[in-house]
């Protein structure tokens, strides 16, 4: 039987913050808020995420929230339009694959049983693995509402596999590190310099399971 190597999507295969990123800051430049700093409105903004959820379409609901909120003057329809469209937008966004990302899934899918684990809105996460061209690489795509420890016992039941034997990868502390670890797993972390902030954490090695830090994706290859 082969070992099984489980790995995260956005920001650990291909780019995804940037664009929300990009978004956030043509949110802010619109706004010309003339009393809220950049980081200030950030923090509404923050706050609206926790509540709407992940993907596009809940970002962009975020976006209309923190604009209704905020807004110094009477909301027009055609300015809510506007603000909808910056996080709309992120939906045709070019997929760019991270430096060494092909060439590293063709190496290790010679060795390890690969799979797929992302989270968030299907329609969305599915379109993102559909357009990526590397889905030929994994025996299973898993798209699944949260990532959480009781999330990784579920996959370690439904797979079948030895946690033990088993490796998590990815660039989120919150959502791939920590879980994977506190379920038995281990874990590889990538840090990614726009991880989105909900997902930070500190990176904790309080599971049973081992712990290894790269710092681009193509470094696994020297450890598998």
């Amino acid at each position: 039987m082969r070992n099984y190597l489980l790995l995260d999507a956005d920001d650990t295969l291909w780019e995804n913050n940037i664009y929300f990123e990009q978004a956030i800051h043509d949110f802010i430049t619109f706004l010309n808020h003339s009393t809220l700093s950049a980081d200030e409105v950030r923090r509404v903004l923050n706050e609206a995420e926790r509540v709407m959820g992940y993907g596009s379409v809940n970002f962009a609901k975020s976006l209309v929230a923190t604009y209704r909120r905020v807004a110094e003057s009477d909301v027009r329809a055609e300015d809510i339009q506007r603000v909808r469209q910056f996080g709309e937008r992120i939906l045709h966004q070019p997929l760019q694959l991270i430096d060494g990302v092909q060439e590293t899934l063709d190496y290790l899918v010679r060795q390890y049983e690969l799979v797929l684990l992302t989270k968030g809105a299907v329609d969305e996460q599915t379109l993102k693995v559909e357009r990526s061209g590397i889905e030929r690489y994994f025996s299973r795509v898993m798209i699944v509402a949260e990532k959480n420890a009781a999330t990784y016992r579920e996959i370690v039941e439904q797979l079948q596999i030895d946690p033990t034997q088993t490796w998590m990868i990815g660039n989120s502390p919150r959502s791939d590190i920590n879980p994977a670890l506190a379920a038995g797993l281990n874990a590889v972390y990538i840090p990614h310099p726009h991880t989105w902030l909900m997902e930070h954490e500190e990176v904790r090695n309080a599971g049973k399971g081992q712990l290894l830090q790269v710092q681009r994706f193509s470094d696994l290859r020297a450890h598998f």
